[in-house]
């Protein structure tokens, strides 16, 4: 049995910013496993992802550095072009190439305590996968995947159209507030969290970029702040760097707030450096500690 088991497309990334042109492997699955394997209670972690053959170089390399890692057959790997501007939030992208889909057969026998799904495309993952793993454990998803749609090159915003069905199956769900108003058509992020809870979400997790986060569970709400960086690197990943520090402290007991206030500060070490989170867990607990601002119940 896996504590946690992240399932996801590993891709090839090109990152655009002002300063750099830099090539990367990336998705979901890529830095929820990288940050996962510099925490201390992660023997328990499995990563299940699905590439081309071409691209197993990034595979092995994950086993090296000690995560594990199951891979399943796909014809092609994810390749993405994300763009940033100034202002890290605004991202513009390409999806260059698609892998394949995960399947109810594929995954039916794997075991685990929390599953995240690290949905990075529309049909990444089906109702039927869906309905199938949340009878096997806490299944979490980031919504980010169930709302783009790749048409030629280009990706679309669509809404999730599934969502009220697959909704009811899913306990833990990380929108940031562009995908929270696509979702629900509010603006307001309270009132979408409470859409979100009325079709079905036991834990919605809000992120709303340098302004921190809410978490929403048994009828409150969690303000979770943002723990300014020493300078803004790259943003790539920092949603899913998020959802990994949350995970990681609800697996082991810890509270909504503290769970919240782990994932801000791990995503803030992120955000000062390219690639994966590389810190440590002393590393996140210095800044929550150190920190005047604090976490409040609404």
């Amino acid at each position: 049995m896996n504590d946690i088991c992240c399932i996801g497309h590993i891709t090839l990334d090109k990152i655009v910013t002002p300063k750099q042109t830099t090539y990367l492997p990336g998705g979901t699955s890529y830095y929820f496993s990288h940050g996962m394997r510099h925490l201390k209670d992660t023997r328990n972690y499995k990563l299940i992802t699905a590439l081309a053959p071409s691209e197993y170089k990034a595979v092995e390399d994950m086993r090296k550095e000690g995560i594990r890692v199951k891979v399943l057959p796909s014809r092609k790997t994810v390749y993405f072009e994300n763009t940033y501007g100034e202002n890290q939030d605004n991202r513009t992208q390409r999806v260059l190439a698609k892998a394949d889909p995960f399947t109810v057969d594929e995954l039916k026998d794997e075991k685990a305590h929390i599953f995240h799904l690290g949905s990075l495309l529309s049909d990444d993952f089906s109702l039927d996968v869906v309905k199938m793993l949340s009878d096997k454990g806490i299944l979490a998803v980031d919504a980010q995947g169930y709302l783009r749609e790749v048409r030629g090159e280009k990706v679309y915003p669509i809404d999730w159209k599934d969502k009220k069905e697959a909704l009811k199956y899913i306990d833990i769900l990380k929108v940031n507030e562009h995908e929270a108003e696509v979702l629900t058509g509010f603006k307001d992020p309270k009132q979408a969290a409470l859409q979100l809870a009325a079709w079905g979400v036991k834990e919605v997790l809000l992120t709303l970029g340098s302004l921190g986060s809410l978490i929403y569970a048994e009828g409150k709400f969690h303000k979770i702040p943002a723990y300014p960086p020493h300078e803004v690197v790259d943003a790539t990943g920092c949603g899913d760097t998020y959802v990994l520090g949350y995970l990681y402290m609800r697996n082991k007991g810890a509270s909504y707030e503290e769970a919240g206030c782990f994932a801000a500060a791990m995503s803030t070490i992120k955000l000062e450096k390219s690639g994966p989170f590389s810190g440590t867990e002393e590393d996140v607990w210095k800044i929550i500690h150190t920190s005047n601002l604090h976490p409040q119940t609404l």
